[in-house]
């Protein structure tokens, strides 16, 4: 009966154990062991990245020879400032169309979101605000992610987000679905990963 919140502790410990901003941290190591999103020298865009335990995990996978920036509506977590191949912004995601509005010069290797919108309790109108995200992600893809690039992103499973997401698998060599171990039970959240992005605009942005 309690196994979710033993789920909860073992996860929150952890993070904090290991100085982790967040337990999400091992939702992404999970992703990225078992599809290998990630590597060193990637240009890397995370969407949505409060408090920043991606941005801490993505920081270390990228090494020095890559680069991670990192957009949130919310106050610059100062705890990341440190991170030199890091560059956090505060801004909507809404804001954004193109990668000079975020101070990128071209593509982006990996794009990830583990954004979630402001939660009402109303599972109908929660979903709507996650597809309303996921869909902003996948409209600004063209003219973010690489040719062949990778893409993770966060969504609260309903049935519109099921229809949406498989009108959109043709962009990907492959789209795979995963909810990662350190998901607390009862949450409806799932990741979508995609690898090797097919589709690109052909001008540069």
């Amino acid at each position: 009966m309690n196994k979710k919140f033993k789920v909860k502790d073992h996860y929150f410990n952890k993070a904090k154990k290991e100085n982790f901003l967040a337990r999400s941290i091992y939702k992404l190591e999970e992703i990225d062991q078992k599809y290998g999103v990630i590597k060193p020298g990637d240009q890397v865009v995370d969407l949505g990245y409060h408090p920043g335990s991606w941005i801490q995990y993505t920081s270390k996978r990228v090494t020095d020879t890559g680069s991670v920036i990192g957009i949130d509506i919310r106050p610059l977590n100062k705890q990341l400032v440190h991170l030199k191949n890091v560059n956090l912004l505060e801004m909507s995601i809404f804001d954004v169309t193109k990668p000079g509005d975020i101070g990128a010069d071209g593509y982006f290797d990996v794009v990830l979101s583990d954004m979630a919108p402001n939660t009402t309790g109303i599972r109908s109108v929660d979903q709507d605000r996650s597809l309303a995200l996921v869909e902003k992600i996948f409209e600004i893809l063209p003219v973010f992610l690489k040719e062949n690039g990778n893409l993770v992103i966060k969504v609260f499973d309903s049935q519109s987000a099921q229809d949406y997401l498989k009108s959109q698998k043709h962009l990907f060599e492959n789209l795979s679905f995963l909810k990662p171990k350190s998901t607390r039970s009862v949450s409806k959240e799932f990741f979508v990963i995609g690898k090797k992005y097919l589709k690109n605009e052909p001008n540069s942005p």
